[in-house]
Protein backbone atom coordinates (compact mmCIF):
# COMPACT_ATOMS: atom_id res chain seq x y z
CA UNK A 1 0.00 0.00 0.00
CA UNK A 2 1.05 3.60 -0.80
CA UNK A 3 1.89 5.99 2.07
CA UNK A 4 -1.03 8.18 0.16
CA UNK A 5 -3.25 5.35 0.58
CA UNK A 6 -2.15 4.62 3.98
CA UNK A 7 -2.94 8.34 4.81
CA UNK A 8 -6.20 8.14 3.31
CA UNK A 9 -7.23 5.24 5.25
CA UNK A 10 -5.89 6.94 8.21
CA UNK A 11 -7.78 9.64 8.20
CA UNK A 12 -10.90 8.16 7.03
CA UNK A 13 -11.03 5.99 10.47
CA UNK A 14 -10.40 9.08 12.59
CA UNK A 15 -13.06 10.78 10.44
CA UNK A 16 -15.70 7.40 11.39
CA UNK A 17 -14.80 7.03 15.02
CA UNK A 18 -14.07 10.20 16.21
CA UNK A 19 -17.88 11.23 17.05
CA UNK A 20 -17.39 8.23 19.28
CA UNK A 21 -14.18 9.56 20.87
CA UNK A 22 -16.20 12.59 21.86
CA UNK A 23 -19.10 11.36 22.98
CA UNK A 24 -17.35 8.94 25.21
CA UNK A 25 -15.43 11.82 26.39
CA UNK A 26 -18.79 13.72 27.24
CA UNK A 27 -19.90 10.81 29.17
CA UNK A 28 -17.78 10.90 31.35
CA UNK A 29 -17.27 14.29 32.26
CA UNK A 30 -21.12 14.56 32.77
CA UNK A 31 -20.57 11.16 35.24
CA UNK A 32 -17.60 13.14 36.53
CA UNK A 33 -19.99 16.52 37.00
CA UNK A 34 -23.48 14.40 38.58
CA UNK A 35 -21.01 12.54 40.67
CA UNK A 36 -19.67 15.85 42.13
CA UNK A 37 -23.47 17.55 42.75
CA UNK A 38 -24.20 14.17 44.37
CA UNK A 39 -21.70 14.98 47.28
CA UNK A 40 -22.34 18.31 47.52
CA UNK A 41 -25.67 17.58 48.30
CA UNK A 42 -25.76 14.30 49.64
CA UNK A 43 -28.42 13.37 47.68
CA UNK A 44 -28.93 10.95 43.98
CA UNK A 45 -28.95 12.97 40.86
CA UNK A 46 -31.36 11.80 38.19
CA UNK A 47 -31.09 13.77 34.87
CA UNK A 48 -34.11 13.53 31.97
CA UNK A 49 -32.80 15.89 29.75
CA UNK A 50 -34.00 15.30 26.33
CA UNK A 51 -32.17 16.59 23.31
CA UNK A 52 -31.53 16.34 19.74
CA UNK A 53 -28.18 14.86 19.56
CA UNK A 54 -25.95 13.20 17.05
CA UNK A 55 -25.98 9.41 17.86
CA UNK A 56 -25.60 7.81 13.94
CA UNK A 57 -22.30 7.64 12.17
CA UNK A 58 -24.01 9.81 9.62
CA UNK A 59 -25.32 12.55 12.06
CA UNK A 60 -28.85 12.44 11.93
CA UNK A 61 -30.38 14.01 14.90
CA UNK A 62 -32.98 12.18 16.78
CA UNK A 63 -36.04 13.67 18.45
CA UNK A 64 -36.51 12.80 22.36
CA UNK A 65 -39.11 12.98 24.67
CA UNK A 66 -40.48 11.42 27.64
CA UNK A 67 -41.21 7.55 26.91
CA UNK A 68 -41.11 4.16 28.44
CA UNK A 69 -37.72 3.84 28.65
CA UNK A 70 -37.03 6.47 30.45
CA UNK A 71 -39.20 5.50 33.17
CA UNK A 72 -38.24 2.10 33.20
CA UNK A 73 -34.26 3.68 33.85
CA UNK A 74 -36.18 6.43 36.11
CA UNK A 75 -37.64 3.91 38.03
CA UNK A 76 -34.41 1.76 37.97
CA UNK A 77 -32.49 4.78 39.74
CA UNK A 78 -35.42 5.32 42.33
CA UNK A 79 -35.34 2.39 43.16
CA UNK A 80 -31.43 2.05 44.21
CA UNK A 81 -31.84 4.55 46.29
CA UNK A 82 -31.68 4.07 50.11
CA UNK A 83 -35.29 5.78 51.35
CA UNK A 84 -33.80 8.43 53.24
CA UNK A 85 -31.93 9.75 50.78
CA UNK A 86 -32.67 12.86 49.00
CA UNK A 87 -33.42 12.69 44.77
CA UNK A 88 -32.06 16.15 42.93
CA UNK A 89 -33.99 15.33 39.56
CA UNK A 90 -32.77 17.44 36.90
CA UNK A 91 -35.82 18.01 34.12
CA UNK A 92 -35.08 19.51 30.63
CA UNK A 93 -37.71 18.04 28.05
CA UNK A 94 -40.95 18.91 26.28
CA UNK A 95 -42.89 16.11 27.88
CA UNK A 96 -43.98 12.82 26.27
CA UNK A 97 -46.27 9.81 27.44
CA UNK A 98 -48.87 10.30 30.14
CA UNK A 99 -47.74 6.83 31.23
CA UNK A 100 -44.10 7.04 31.34
CA UNK A 101 -44.44 10.59 33.14
CA UNK A 102 -47.16 9.21 35.49
CA UNK A 103 -45.14 6.29 36.41
CA UNK A 104 -41.53 9.03 37.52
CA UNK A 105 -43.95 11.20 39.38
CA UNK A 106 -45.85 8.28 41.44
CA UNK A 107 -42.73 6.88 42.14
CA UNK A 108 -40.71 10.02 43.40
CA UNK A 109 -43.40 11.02 45.69
CA UNK A 110 -43.55 7.83 47.66
CA UNK A 111 -40.01 8.35 48.36
CA UNK A 112 -39.51 9.20 51.70
CA UNK A 113 -36.63 11.21 51.53
CA UNK A 114 -36.75 14.46 50.32
CA UNK A 115 -36.94 15.18 46.21
CA UNK A 116 -35.82 18.59 44.34
CA UNK A 117 -36.94 19.20 40.94
CA UNK A 118 -34.51 21.30 39.09
CA UNK A 119 -35.16 23.12 35.87
CA UNK A 120 -32.94 25.33 33.85
CA UNK A 121 -34.91 25.75 31.07
CA UNK A 122 -38.03 24.18 30.82
CA UNK A 123 -39.95 21.17 31.25
CA UNK A 124 -43.26 21.05 29.61
CA UNK A 125 -46.24 18.76 29.82
CA UNK A 126 -45.15 15.34 31.61
CA UNK A 127 -42.20 17.23 32.76
CA UNK A 128 -44.57 19.38 34.63
CA UNK A 129 -46.18 16.55 35.74
CA UNK A 130 -42.83 14.59 37.26
CA UNK A 131 -41.84 18.26 38.97
CA UNK A 132 -45.16 18.50 40.76
CA UNK A 133 -43.94 15.63 42.72
CA UNK A 134 -41.14 16.83 44.49
CA UNK A 135 -41.21 18.79 47.58
CA UNK A 136 -39.29 21.44 46.00
CA UNK A 137 -38.76 23.05 42.30
CA UNK A 138 -35.33 24.66 41.88
CA UNK A 139 -36.27 27.03 38.13
CA UNK A 140 -34.09 29.49 36.39
CA UNK A 141 -35.77 32.68 36.97
CA UNK A 142 -36.48 32.26 32.84
CA UNK A 143 -36.96 28.43 32.70
CA UNK A 144 -40.96 27.38 32.51
CA UNK A 145 -43.28 24.68 33.08
CA UNK A 146 -46.57 24.09 30.98
CA UNK A 147 -49.93 23.02 31.25
CA UNK A 148 -50.81 19.51 31.61
CA UNK A 149 -54.09 19.21 29.83
CA UNK A 150 -53.80 15.77 28.00
CA UNK A 151 -53.84 15.44 24.00
CA UNK A 152 -55.53 12.94 22.10
CA UNK A 153 -54.29 11.89 19.18
CA UNK A 154 -56.77 10.64 15.87
CA UNK A 155 -57.12 7.96 13.17
CA UNK A 156 -56.35 11.00 10.49
CA UNK A 157 -53.42 11.94 12.27
CA UNK A 158 -51.74 14.55 14.24
CA UNK A 159 -52.96 15.54 18.10
CA UNK A 160 -55.89 17.69 19.54
CA UNK A 161 -56.24 18.87 22.85
CA UNK A 162 -58.76 17.34 25.00
CA UNK A 163 -60.21 20.28 26.19
CA UNK A 164 -61.32 21.30 22.38
CA UNK A 165 -62.61 17.97 21.47
CA UNK A 166 -65.49 18.88 24.42
CA UNK A 167 -66.13 22.58 23.05
CA UNK A 168 -66.42 21.00 19.85
CA UNK A 169 -68.92 18.67 20.82
CA UNK A 170 -70.95 21.41 22.42
CA UNK A 171 -71.42 22.89 19.26
CA UNK A 172 -74.74 21.50 17.65
CA UNK A 173 -74.26 20.15 14.45
CA UNK A 174 -77.18 17.53 13.31
CA UNK A 175 -74.24 15.63 10.88
CA UNK A 176 -71.71 14.98 13.36
CA UNK A 177 -70.60 11.54 13.02
CA UNK A 178 -70.21 8.62 16.06
CA UNK A 179 -66.34 8.81 15.83
CA UNK A 180 -66.31 12.90 17.28
CA UNK A 181 -68.75 11.15 20.24
CA UNK A 182 -66.19 8.67 21.04
CA UNK A 183 -63.54 10.69 20.81
CA UNK A 184 -65.02 13.23 23.13
CA UNK A 185 -66.06 10.59 25.56
CA UNK A 186 -62.12 10.19 25.56
CA UNK A 187 -61.20 13.16 26.19
CA UNK A 188 -63.48 13.49 29.03
CA UNK A 189 -61.95 10.56 30.56
CA UNK A 190 -58.57 11.99 30.07
CA UNK A 191 -58.86 15.45 31.53
CA UNK A 192 -60.46 13.57 34.67
CA UNK A 193 -57.77 11.42 34.99
CA UNK A 194 -55.03 14.02 34.64
CA UNK A 195 -56.93 16.33 36.86
CA UNK A 196 -56.75 13.55 39.57
CA UNK A 197 -53.54 12.24 39.00
CA UNK A 198 -51.98 16.15 39.50
CA UNK A 199 -54.80 16.29 42.96
CA UNK A 200 -53.14 13.49 44.36
CA UNK A 201 -49.65 14.60 43.84
CA UNK A 202 -50.20 17.90 45.48
CA UNK A 203 -52.42 16.78 48.58
CA UNK A 204 -49.66 15.96 50.51
CA UNK A 205 -47.89 19.71 50.97
CA UNK A 206 -51.27 21.68 49.75
CA UNK A 207 -54.89 21.70 51.22
CA UNK A 208 -57.60 19.49 49.55
CA UNK A 209 -58.63 23.13 48.58
CA UNK A 210 -55.71 24.07 47.12
CA UNK A 211 -54.80 21.16 45.24
CA UNK A 212 -58.21 20.97 43.59
CA UNK A 213 -57.35 24.89 42.56
CA UNK A 214 -54.12 23.96 40.69
CA UNK A 215 -55.01 20.86 39.87
CA UNK A 216 -58.25 22.34 37.79
CA UNK A 217 -55.98 25.37 36.73
CA UNK A 218 -53.56 22.99 34.68
CA UNK A 219 -55.88 20.11 33.58
CA UNK A 220 -58.84 22.02 32.32
CA UNK A 221 -57.33 23.43 29.39
CA UNK A 222 -57.36 27.03 30.26
CA UNK A 223 -54.26 27.49 28.54
CA UNK A 224 -52.98 25.95 25.12
CA UNK A 225 -50.45 23.33 25.58
CA UNK A 226 -47.37 25.33 25.18
CA UNK A 227 -48.43 27.99 27.32
CA UNK A 228 -45.43 28.82 29.36
CA UNK A 229 -45.99 29.14 33.42
CA UNK A 230 -43.12 31.33 34.63
CA UNK A 231 -41.87 31.71 38.32
CA UNK A 232 -44.07 34.21 39.13
CA UNK A 233 -47.12 32.74 37.84
CA UNK A 234 -46.15 29.27 39.47
CA UNK A 235 -45.61 31.00 42.89
CA UNK A 236 -48.63 32.77 42.46
CA UNK A 237 -50.58 29.60 41.93
CA UNK A 238 -49.16 28.00 44.76
CA UNK A 239 -46.06 25.82 43.80
CA UNK A 240 -42.96 25.43 46.09
CA UNK A 241 -40.37 27.24 43.31
CA UNK A 242 -37.47 29.06 44.49
CA UNK A 243 -34.68 30.10 42.03
CA UNK A 244 -31.82 28.87 43.82
CA UNK A 245 -30.33 26.86 41.02
CA UNK A 246 -26.45 25.55 41.59
CA UNK A 247 -23.85 26.36 39.28
CA UNK A 248 -22.99 22.91 38.65
CA UNK A 249 -26.54 23.00 36.79
CA UNK A 250 -25.72 24.75 34.15
CA UNK A 251 -22.42 23.51 33.74
CA UNK A 252 -24.24 20.02 33.62
CA UNK A 253 -26.24 21.19 30.82
CA UNK A 254 -23.35 22.44 28.69
CA UNK A 255 -22.64 18.45 28.49
CA UNK A 256 -25.45 17.98 26.55
CA UNK A 257 -25.14 19.76 23.16
CA UNK A 258 -27.63 19.79 20.53
CA UNK A 259 -26.66 18.39 17.49
CA UNK A 260 -23.95 20.05 15.21
CA UNK A 261 -24.93 22.38 12.56
CA UNK A 262 -23.19 24.14 9.89
CA UNK A 263 -23.35 27.84 12.10
CA UNK A 264 -24.75 27.94 14.83
CA UNK A 265 -28.38 29.96 15.67
CA UNK A 266 -26.87 31.64 18.55
CA UNK A 267 -23.45 33.11 18.89
CA UNK A 268 -21.78 35.09 21.93
CA UNK A 269 -18.10 35.39 23.32
CA UNK A 270 -19.04 32.66 26.11
CA UNK A 271 -16.92 35.05 28.45
CA UNK A 272 -18.89 36.66 31.75
CA UNK A 273 -18.55 40.60 32.19
CA UNK A 274 -18.23 42.78 34.50
CA UNK A 275 -20.46 45.45 34.03
CA UNK A 276 -18.06 49.00 33.74
CA UNK A 277 -17.59 51.16 36.92
CA UNK A 278 -18.99 54.47 36.07
CA UNK A 279 -17.30 57.37 37.46
CA UNK A 280 -19.44 59.39 40.31
CA UNK A 281 -20.25 62.75 39.14
CA UNK A 282 -19.09 65.64 40.88
CA UNK A 283 -19.82 69.58 40.36
CA UNK A 284 -17.11 71.97 40.04
CA UNK A 285 -17.34 75.18 42.09
CA UNK A 286 -15.95 78.51 41.19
Amino acid sequence: MSLLGFLFWVIFLLIMFTPYFRRNLLNSQRFALIRLIEKKRNSRVITIIHRQETVSILGFPIARYLSIEDSEMALRAIRMTPEDMPIDIILHTPGGLVLASEQIACALKRHKGKVTAFIPHYAMSGGTLIALAADEIIMDPDAVLGPVDPQLGIQSGGYYPAASILKAIEQPNPNRDDTLLVLGDMARKAIKQVHDLVYNLLTENHTPEKAEEIATMLSEGRWTHDYPITVELAKDMGLPVSTDMPTEIYKLMDLYPQSAQARPSVEYIPTPYTPPTRPSRTRETK
